[in-house]
């Protein structure tokens, strides 16, 4: 029987319908806007500036990251820096040819056709795609049998943006048709700072310095979570009718039991049960899915990348092992490796 979450247990990954509506007001409009990944904004610069001067779309990308660095966020800003149309969906939305075909059929010249979660398209959509990305050409198979017949249906030239949490789940034949492949990485501490400092300006909070760096420490380097607590801290002070200072950040998010780190309790669970009922491991990742009732994807997406980011935890062929680390800051003193 899985174990009931806590109340207040923030799920640093999931993306409720209220925080979408919020994040599309913090979502910068502008390359300028976007705060870090520095490298990864001037080769695009480079690449918009030179389509726009031939009148052509921007040549097919990919975008790889963990959850909440900002994939969507540079597809809407390519979009808007292009001054084209949007259209947007997910692999798992994309079940049949029939679909593509829908989104497709509507594009207009030079438009943005945004994939998120591209590595769960289906096989027969996937390979559907291939002549669209090559040849801008959509084969359809017309009826069944010794009666059927091939209908191309001609596109106009757009742009297809992916954008995947797993890049090594992409096949090899759909990864080569991106012109360009970008990794985002996890943000500095001084980025996920100005980060808060511009949404506090937005959402009209009002927040010292010490406050924000201690949202920024408990950040995951993130700034989709940045966001995320920057809100939880407001409506705390709002209920508390207290100023937000680095006490009543420690005292907020102590609440929804977000430590220090950035760790929720499903991050400390994770790493207890591995020091505690595997000698500090290795054990597989099924074998935690099932003992802490949590989803395979969402141990691999949501709170691994972090682990494995700050040192806490190891991927090895057998499975997963906390590390030394993890140990002396949960509080084995001696360890038990």
């Amino acid at each position: 029987m899985p174990k009931m979450k806590n109340k207040f247990q923030t799920i640093i990954g999931e993306e409720r319908e209220e925080d979408k509506i919020i994040d599309k007001t913090l979502r910068p409009r502008t390359l300028e806007e976007f705060v870090g990944q520095e490298k990864l904004k001037e080769s695009l610069k480079i690449s918009l500036e030179a389509a726009r001067q031939r009148e052509e779309p921007v040549d097919h990308l990919l975008f790889a990251s963990p959850p909440g660095l900002g994939k969507t966020s540079l597809a809407y800003i390519i979009a808007r820096e292009q001054r084209v149309k949007i259209r947007v969906t997910s692999g798992p939305a994309l079940q049949r040819v029939a679909d593509l075909a829908a989104i497709l059929t509507s594009l207009e010249p030079n438009d943005i056709f945004f994939i998120d979660e591209i590595h769960r398209l289906q096989r027969p959509v996937e390979e559907a795609l291939y002549p669209v990305m090559e040849e801008f050409g959509l084969d359809l198979i017309l009826g069944k049998g010794v009666g059927a017949k091939n209908l191309r249906l001609n596109l106009p030239h757009f742009t297809l943006i992916g954008a995947t949490t797993k890049p090594s789940l992409l096949s090899s034949p759909l990864r080569d048709r991106f012109g360009f492949f970008y990794q985002l990485n996890y943000y500095q501490e001084e980025d996920i700072e100005k980060i808060i400092k511009r949404s506090a300006k937005i959402l009209n909070i009002e927040i010292d310095d010490e406050a924000v760096r201690e949202v920024a420490l408990r950040s995951r380097f993130t700034p989709r979570v940045a966001n995320r607590l920057l809100k939880k801290v407001r409506d705390f002070a709002q209920v508390k009718n207290r100023k937000i200072d680095k006490y009543l950040v420690d005292e907020a998010l102590l609440m929804f039991e977000i430590d220090n780190k950035g760790l929720t309790e499903t991050d400390r669970r994770i790493l207890k049960i591995i020091i505690e009922k595997f000698d500090g491991g290795p054990v597989g990742l099924k074998t935690l899915s099932v003992i802490l009732g949590e989803d395979i994807n969402s141990l691999e997406d949501i709170y691994e990348p972090y682990l494995l980011q700050i040192g806490f935890l190891e991927r090895t062929p057998r499975g997963r092992r906390a590390t030394k680390k993890a140990s002396k800051y949960l509080g084995y003193e001696k360890g038990l490796f």
